[in-house]
């Protein structure tokens, strides 16, 4: 079973510099909420393949992903999987477009999926409730305040 978290922010900025920060995987500790340590990132520019390894925490609890890009067009979309503890698997797409003010319009998109079928995906909703839709939202918020400060 799967859960779907959606956000989107539209920011005071171009997109090539949305993209630029949102990229960098060692700067998602300046702004994406679960995150608590960035392990590995692949050298080398963003193509598909690339790689970076993390360590999240929801309630307090981390664990570790490993995420691979699988599709890139740069300043536009990044579409990442991620391998988690026990056979987990998370899908982030990332979509900006100018927002015709001079900014940037960004749609996130993540899509996890909880091991053990219909009884992780109850499991799931229990321990983690809301959590997932709040911190897509306060990440986006954060990066926001980053870009336009």
């Amino acid at each position: 079973m799967s859960n779907l978290v959606t956000a989107t922010i539209d920011i005071d900025a171009p997109p090539e510099r949305v993209w630029d920060l949102m990229m960098d995987a060692r700067r998602t500790l300046e702004w994406v909420t679960i995150v608590r340590a960035v392990k590995h990132v692949d050298d080398g520019p963003l193509r598909t393949g690339f790689r970076m390894d993390q360590t999240l925490a929801i309630h307090g609890v981390p664990f570790h992903v490993k995420w691979t890009l699988e599709e890139v067009r740069e300043h536009e979309f990044a579409r990442w999987v991620g391998k988690g503890p026990a056979r987990s698997i998370a899908l982030i797409e990332d979509h900006l477009r100018p927002n015709g003010d001079g900014g940037t319009h960004v749609e996130y998109r993540n899509e996890f999926k909880t091991p053990f079928g219909p009884l992780g995906s109850v499991a799931s909703r229990v321990l983690v409730g809301g959590v997932p839709d709040h911190e897509a939202n306060a990440s986006l918020r954060k990066l926001k305040a980053l870009l336009e400060q």
